[in-house]
């Protein structure tokens, strides 16, 4: 969509992914990455770690579950998403605001790992062909004289 804010982070995992279900059954995983920025201090000849960022995330759905199943405390993920801003009232009911990472995409970073990768069995995983009655589906179906 239009004007939404997309981002991409790369860190570690600070807990397992906690997957839930609401009251209708669908599930959703929530974590937390954590993402500190680094950079070389010539004058000390040593790298430095800046303030890192906790970025509360959410996936919903199978994926919820693909997540919850494949991924686990510590791990380095690269995620992407869209950012979301929610407001709410804390006990003491003062007004609050939370910035959290809606995922469209998250697997582990290879840089110092290596990952196994199986396919999931059912749902969004599997391809289906087109349609046969979709005439942009059938070859040669759209070459049958002049526009």
């Amino acid at each position: 969509m239009a004007g939404e804010t997309v981002i991409t982070v790369v860190g570690n995992l600070t807990a397992d992914p906690e997957l839930r279900y609401t009251q209708s059954g669908l599930p959703v995983a929530n974590f937390t990455i954590a993402s500190t920025p680094r950079s070389f201090d010539r004058q000390a000849n040593e790298w430095k770690d800046g303030d890192a960022l906790f970025l509360r995330a959410s996936v919903w759905r199978e994926y919820a579950e693909h997540v919850a199943g494949s991924l686990a405390k510590g791990m380095r993920v690269i995620a992407s998403g869209r950012l979301r801003q929610r407001s709410y009232q804390d006990r003491e009911g003062q007004n609050r605001t939370a910035i959290e990472l809606e995922v469209d995409e998250i697997g582990p970073s290879l840089r110092y790992a290596t990952a196994a990768v199986t396919r999931a069995a059912g749902g969004a995983a599997r391809e289906t062909p087109p349609p046969a009655e979709d005439a942009w589906a059938t070859p040669g179906a759209w070459d049958e004289g002049p526009f």
